[in-house]
Formats: C-alpha cells, structure tokens, sequence
C-alpha cells in the first residue's frame, strides 16, 4: 500500500523541465511548453486544478522566427492611460529583451483564465546557457526540441566534405557567369 502512495506523490510533484529553444520558432515551443506548465501531460490534469511543472528555456536569445516575421510582426502593449498604447517590431523588442518574444508567445498560449499568472511564475527564461546553479540543481527532465538543429557546414570536417555524396562533378572548363557591378554599368554611359 505505501508504493501506491509514493506513485501518487511522483505525479502530483512539480519537476523542474530544461528546455533549449536554440533555433526554434517561438510560437510552436510556447505551445509545447504549456502543456508542461498546465501539467497536461500528467494523467491527473484537470484544466481547474493547478498541477503544472517548471520549465527553465535557455538560449533564448537565438530563437528562429520563419521568413520575415521579423521585420512584420507586431507586439502592441497598452498601459491603459491617455496614450499609452505603443507597438514594436519583433526585432526591436528581441533587441531591447532576449526573452520577451518568448514570454509573450507563452503568455498567448496559456489558458486565458485566473491560473495564468500562476503559470506564467514557473516559467524561467535564460538569454544564455548561464542558468544559476539553485536551479539548474531542481532541474530532473529535457523538453525535446521541435526543429531539428542543422549541423553548421564548418563543424565537418574536410574529410567529411570530400566523402559526402556529389549529383555530378563541374567539367573543368566549365565558366561562372559574373554580372559586372551596377556602378560600372554607371560609369561607362
């Protein structure tokens, strides 16, 4: 009978989660880290009971955003006085706040109810991998990546360049066509 409690006990404690959001979009990662937060992948959640995890995000500085959201999206903020109502680009809030852009996906995500700020406590964002040691100690589980992290082509080696597997080889009279410069096409009329 006390084995059936202390399963009990390791489903209802709250573990610490580690999540790399190195090159991942931060919209998608909020989703999945809100299943950890509410505790939606415990088989005792109930969305009215507060059973969630923490999860601690590093790299959060290198998030990946697709195409040019960037440049397009806007994070618009309201202080509720007389004009207080401001907008910034993805880019400007990234640069001004290497977390922001992932606390406000998360912030969207989560459930739009009284528990939210209650969420929002356990979610511990890192610019870097420098997480204080009290609580990269709580920390007991990985969150798997959503994106697969492509390999850097100058991490091969020159050994692995030359046995990757060429379509065709370049005929060695084979020329590159090089446009001339703008300002030379200036120049000569």
């Amino acid at each position: 009978m006390a084995h059936n409690r202390v399963i009990q006990w390791g489903a209802m404690a709250r573990t610490w989660w580690l999540y790399d959001a190195k090159f991942q979009c931060p919209y998608r990662s909020a989703e999945k880290l809100c299943m950890y937060l509410e505790g939606r992948h415990k088989p005792l959640y109930h969305p009215l009971s507060d059973v969630g995890d923490h999860v601690v995000v590093i790299n959060t500085r290198y998030v990946a955003m697709a195409e040019d959201l960037w440049r397009k999206q806007q994070y618009k903020h309201d202080t509720r006085y007389a004009g207080g109502k401001s907008s910034a680009t993805a880019w400007r809030l990234h640069e001004a706040d290497y977390t922001k852009i992932l606390y406000k996906a998360v912030y969207s995500a989560a459930p739009k109810n009284l528990l939210r700020p209650t969420i929002m406590r356990r979610l511990h964002l890192y610019p870097e991998e420098d997480v204080p040691d009290d609580i990269i100690g709580n920390v007991s589980d990985v969150i798997r990546q959503i994106q697969v992290v492509p390999k850097p082509l100058d991490s091969y080696s020159a050994q692995e360049i030359e046995e990757f597997p060429k379509l065709f080889d370049w005929p060695e009279d084979h020329v590159i066509y090089k446009r001339k410069a703008t300002t030379e096409k200036k120049e000569e009329s």
